[in-house]
């Protein structure tokens, strides 16, 4: 049986929001510790209790039971407490706790304060073991033909790839590192996947807001489950001229695909997206008319959804 537009978004969206079904949040939230850095008392991400547990007992964190936090206790500073996390996870990845920790990147994300001040970095494979909100940027390529209809450029993951290996994929979707400029990030990945001129997405690449879910793993992303993945995606559009064709430029990408809305929609169905592109594609059919009120009887939900809060701090 075909998933529905609201399945893809649940797929994806897995976390519960605490406003709309606060049994089913007190329920989730129950397996996991609140991160917090000293001296600001909200969380900045949510660990599962069995990877909290690794934690005790080592200088520079703290565990309180009772309140459910894991506490970074050292460091005044950004650089002192990226130092202390850089440290603590590298020591995590050579005695092989978490098998996240093997897919190791040398690329720096950042984590937020409430003042959007940046409280430290963490390795990006580490991201997912801390339950930090990731930031990314995803961007639709799409044709407009003569005759008035559009196609989109999908490309399949490469199948050897260790996360959603020979899954579709947006036309161009990449992290965005500490210190990156979303779209600067953006022409960076076109480039790299796609093989797109730098000054053809610069001129033509259009922002388009953003997307966020709370993701929890699965098997699919390699490494442990059930860890939390709260992400926001900058997201873009390109119209392409018809003789400008994406080809893979790195071993990412096993091929591209230009594709009527129908067969897009067809290959959702059968949920061979990977879940955020998913999301991705979905608010691009919002934004250009595709998908309605009048022919989808979930849109208000799946709108909502598609821009939920986080609730941890954020760019």
């Amino acid at each position: 049986m075909a998933k529905s537009n609201l399945d893809l978004v649940d797929d994806c969206d897995s976390f519960p929001y605490y406003q709309s079904d606060s049994a089913a949040y007190v329920a989730s939230i129950s397996a996991y510790y609140q991160l917090r850095v000293a001296n600001h008392d909200y969380a900045v991400g949510y660990i599962l209790s069995s990877v909290a547990e690794i934690f005790r007992d080592l200088t520079d964190w703290a565990i309180d039971d009772d309140e459910r936090t894991l506490t970074l206790t050292t460091g005044a500073t950004e650089a002192e407490r990226s130092h202390v996390v850089m440290r603590t996870v590298a020591a995590m990845r050579e005695t092989k706790h978490f098998q996240v920790l093997q897919k190791w990147r040398n690329e720096l994300y950042p984590v937020y304060g409430r003042n959007r001040e940046l409280l430290f970095n963490v390795e990006r494979c580490a991201s997912p073991l801390l339950g930090v909100v990731t930031y990314g940027v995803h961007m639709t390529a799409f044709v407009r033909l003569k005759d008035g209809s559009m196609k989109i450029w999908i490309p399949r993951r490469a199948r050897n790839k260790q996360t959603y290996g020979g899954m579709l994929d947006n036309a161009v979707a990449g992290g965005i590192a500490s210190g990156e400029v979303p779209f600067e990030g953006l022409v960076r990945e076109c480039e790299e996947e796609a093989s797109l001129p730098e000054a053809l997405v610069r001129e033509r690449a259009r922002a388009c807001g953003t997307v966020t879910f709370c993701y929890i793993r699965d098997e699919r992303a390699g490494g442990e489950t059930r860890l939390l993945q709260p992400e926001c995606q900058y997201v873009y559009d390109l119209e392409l001229p018809e003789d400008v064709v994406p080809k893979p430029c790195d071993d990412e990408v096993e091929e591209f695909y230009l594709w009527s809305i129908k067969e897009v929609q067809e290959a959702m169905g059968k949920a061979e997206f990977k879940p955020n592109c998913a999301l991705v594609i979905l608010d691009f059919f919002i934004r250009h008319g595709i998908l309605t009120s009048e022919n989808e009887k979930d849109y208000i939900e799946i709108t909502s959804r598609l821009h939920r809060k986080l609730g941890f701090p954020t760019l």
